[in-house]
Order: structure tokens, then C-alpha cells, then sequence
């Protein structure tokens, strides 16, 4: 029997028998506003679990370190067990959400260079921005550390936005969580239309969670069309 060591709003994390590793399985719920806004869609867990595999295993290839060490079933991982990081990295390439109703901006304006943001990783206090200076001074990351942070999401954004356009999807923003171990630092959570926006290049479509949070529907069509092309 495994024993379950975290619990998430969207994935549950259990301990193995080797201590450096886990096994994280991907659930079906659907959650918005820090899980104030919750729904159970079918398939969404194994959808998620089967596009995070394909795009930690490109940006491997890429020279990007991850935690994923392999599939286990179609919705569990065996991962590397990580220290976790307690800040969120957020990479932005169009002005969308946040950022375009703090600016006062239309979504959907290209911006003019990959612009990097970090936010304390808290539900409690609803995951606020903080600078360079904020995530040193506190002792999460140390001022190498930052930097490398940033490296790391550029590498990601690079290879990403590049294999996303080949398939007539355009990358707008997404989250990424990291982690140490062993001295390294390592990508770890996943990379789904949970953590990305994803817009069709054609039509614009949302491919992504805002289908829930904005109430536009067909969130499992949206996720199977991305699994689709991603596997494709």
C-alpha cells in the first residue's frame, strides 16, 4: 500500500520504496481562485498526466533538467523527489489575465521580450508577486539561484513556444515550479493547460484552464485537443 504524503488540488503525491524518488497521480478535478471554484471533469488527470510526460521529455532532450524519471500508468509519474522551491516562476509572451487587467491593456498584445515573474508560492496569501531582491531577502533562493531561475525559464519558453507553433498553437504564458536536489536544480510539477495559455494561432480559441475560470465550457475538448497535437 502506498503511502500518500501530499495532497493538491490536482495531483496526490505517495512515498516509494526508493527515497530520492515519488509517484505523483494526476486527478481529474478542475479548481479556480486558489480552489474556490471546483468541478470533477473526466479524463482531465490522464490528459494532463500524458502531456506533461511529452513536454518534460522535449525539453530534456533540450538540455532542461527534470524531475520526470517515467510513466508509471496513464495518469501516475515516478519523479525525482525534489526540495521544492517556494516561489512560482511565470514567463509571459502576450499580455493576457493578470498582467493585462493590471496594465489596463487588451489581451492578446505581443510583448516585446519574454518578461519573468516570480510570485511566493502561498494560497494562504494568494500567491503574491515579488521581485529578485524579495525571494533573496527572504531565503528562498539564493542571488545565483534567482538567476538561474530565470535561465531556466527562458530555455523552457524558447523550446516550447517554437514546438507549440508547429502546431498552430500560440504559448502566451505559463507557470513553472523548481525544485533541488543532489546541488541541482530541477523542473518539477508538470506542464499542461492547467499552468499554460494556450490559444489556437487560427481562431483564437482558448486551449487552456481559462475555459474554466471564464465559464466558456468544453474544458475535456480543449485539453484533448492539445493532448492531440502535442502526441500528434
Amino acid at each position: 500500500m502506498r503511502t500518500k504524503i501530499d495532497e493538491g488540488k490536482t495531483k496526490i503525491v505517495y512515498a516509494t520504496d526508493d527515497p530520492a524518488a515519488l509517484e505523483v497521480v494526476f486527478k481529474d478535478d478542475a479548481t479556480a481562485g486558489n480552489g474556490a471554484k471546483h468541478d470533477i471533469v473526466q479524463g482531465k488527470g490522464e490528459m494532463n498526466a500524458r502531456i506533461t510526460e511529452a513536454l518534460l521529455l522535449l525539453l530534456e532532450r533540450g538540455g532542461v533538467p527534470t524531475h520526470f524519471l517515467g510513466r508509471l500508468d496513464e495518469r501516475t509519474h515516478r519523479v525525482r523527489r525534489l526540495e521544492m522551491i517556494r516561489v512560482e516562476v511565470v514567463l509571459r509572451n502576450v499580455l493576457a489575465g493578470s498582467l493585462a487587467r493590471k496594465l489596463g491593456r487588451a489581451e492578446g498584445e505581443d510583448l516585446p521580450f519574454p518578461v519573468v515573474e516570480f510570485y511566493l508560492k502561498s494560497d494562504e496569501l494568494g500567491d503574491p508577486f515579488v521581485n529578485d531582491d524579495h525571494v533573496v531577502a527572504l531565503g528562498l533562493v539564493t542571488r545565483d539561484e534567482a538567476s538561474r531561475l530565470k535561465e531556466l525559464a527562458r530555455g523552457v519558453n524558447g523550446i516550447l513556444k517554437d514546438f507549440f507553433a508547429q502546431r498552430g498553437i500560440r504559448l502566451v504564458d505559463f507557470k513553472l515550479e523548481f525544485g533541488r536536489a543532489e546541488g541541482e536544480i530541477y523542473l518539477g510539477d508538470e506542464i499542461s493547460p492547467d499552468t499554460c495559455r494556450l490559444w489556437d494561432m487560427k481562431t483564437g480559441d482558448h486551449l487552456d484552464k481559462d475555459r474554466f475560470r471564464r465559464d466558456l465550457g468544453n474544458l475535456a475538448g480543449a485539453y484533448g485537443e492539445v493532448l492531440r497535437r502535442v502526441e500528434g
